[in-house]
C-alpha cells in the first residue's frame, strides 16, 4: 500500500511485520487478467515492481534473488543442456541461465505476458538477453505446459513463482511435482523459490514432502538474503531425480566466463548450511 507521506508498505500481518520503500512517483499500473501490476520509482532501491500489492524485485537487489535461483543449480547438474523456467516473467532469471554458454536451450513458460513486457519498459537491464536464440519466451500456463512435456527432455526445471497463491498455487503441488518428475532426464535437477525460512517453515516443510511424495530422490535447501522480502531472508530448494544432490562443480564455478554480483563458490557452500531450527524441524529429511 502507499501512503500519504509516500511510503510503500508491504505488511505481513501473520508475522506482525511490515517493510517500506519511500517512493518518488508512480510509473506504471494495471489489472491484468491474472493479478496487478505497479511499477514505482523509488528513492534507493531503483525501480520497484509490485504483484497484487506484493514487493517483487528492486533494482538494487534483485541480482541476489536471480543468481541464487539460476547458478546453484546449473552448477549442481554435470551438464545442463536443456532448461525450463516455469514462471520468471521478469526475465531476470533467464539472464542469468543464458550466462552459461553450454546451455542449448531454454524455455520461459508463464501465463501473465504482460510482468515480461513490463519488465521490458522498465527493467531493460533484466531483459536483455531476452533476444538470444537459445530462449523461446512462452505465455501459457506452466502447469499445463509440463504435464504435457515430452518425457525425459529436460535436465533442469526452475521454478521462478510468486508466493503459493492464486496462479502460483498449484505450483507447490505433490501433482505438479510427478509432472516435472516425468520430464526430468535422468539425474535432472529441479529448483523452487521456497519462501523465507523464519516466516514460511510450513511452506518448505510441505514442499519437501510433496517432492519426495512425487519421488525425487534427494532435496536441498539453499539461504541467501533478500532485502525487500518478508523477513529479509529467502530460500530455494533443489530436488534431484534418481540420485542424491552431491556436489556442485566448484572448478567450474571458479572458472565461470562470466560475471556475477553476489554467488561464487563460497557462497554456494554457505548457502546450504542448515540453521539448527530447520534441521531439526525436516528430521534432517532435506540435509
Amino acid at each position: 500500500m502507499l501512503d500519504e507521506k509516500d511510503w510503500f508498505t508491504e505488511v505481513v500481518d501473520t508475522a506482525g511485520s511490515a517493510f517500506s520503500l519511500r517512493i518518488r512517483r508512480k510509473l506504471h499500473a494495471e489489472q491484468t487478467p491474472y493479478q496487478s501490476i505497479a511499477v514505482y520509482e523509488t528513492e534507493h532501491f531503483g525501480n520497484l515492481m509490485v504483484i497484487d500489492g506484493f514487493t517483487m524485485l528492486s533494482s538494487r537487489e534483485n541480482f541476489l534473488y536471480h543468481e541464487m535461483l539460476a547458478h546453484p543449480v546449473l552448477f549442481t547438474h554435470p551438464a545442463p543442456r536443456r532448461v525450463c523456467i516455469i514462471g520468471g516473467g521478469d526475465c531476470g532469471t533467464l539472464r542469468e541461465v543464458l550466462k552459461h554458454p553450454d546451455v542449448d536451450q531454454v524455455w520461459q513458460v508463464d501465463i501473465d505476458e504482460r510482468v515480461t513486457r513490463v519488465a521490458e519498459r522498465f527493467f531493460p537491464e533484466l531483459t536483455e538477453s531476452n533476444a538470444d536464440p537459445r530462449a523461446q519466451l512462452l505465455f501459457d500456463d506452466g502447469i499445463r505446459w509440463i504435464r504435457d512435456a515430452e518425457p525425459a527432455s529436460l535436465d533442469i526445471i526452475i521454478i521462478d513463482s510468486t508466493d503459493p497463491v492464486g496462479p502460483a498455487e498449484g505450483l507447490f503441488t505433490a501433482d505438479f511435482y510427478r509432472n516435472c518428475m516425468a520430464a526430468l532426464t535422468e539425474g535432472g535437477l529441479l529448483v523452487q523459490q521456497s519462501e523465507s525460512p523464519l516466516y514460511h517453515m510450513d511452506i518448505i516443510a510441505g514442499m519437501v514432502s510433496d517432492l519426495k511424495e512425487a519421488g525425487f530422490s534427494d532435496t536441498r535447501t539453499l539461504f541467501f538474503p533478500q532485502a525487500i522480502y518478508p523477513s529479509g531472508w529467502w530460500s530455494a530448494t533443489m530436488a534431484r531425480k534418481d540420485r542424491a544432490i552431491g556436489d556442485f562443480r566448484r572448478a567450474d564455478v571458479d572458472a565461470r566466463p562470466f560475471e556475477t554480483r553476489y554467488y561464487n563458490a563460497d557462497i554456494h557452500a554457505g548457502a546450504l548450511a542448515q540453521p539448527e531450527f530447520f534441521r531439526r524441524r525436516l528430521g534432517g529429511s532435506a540435509r
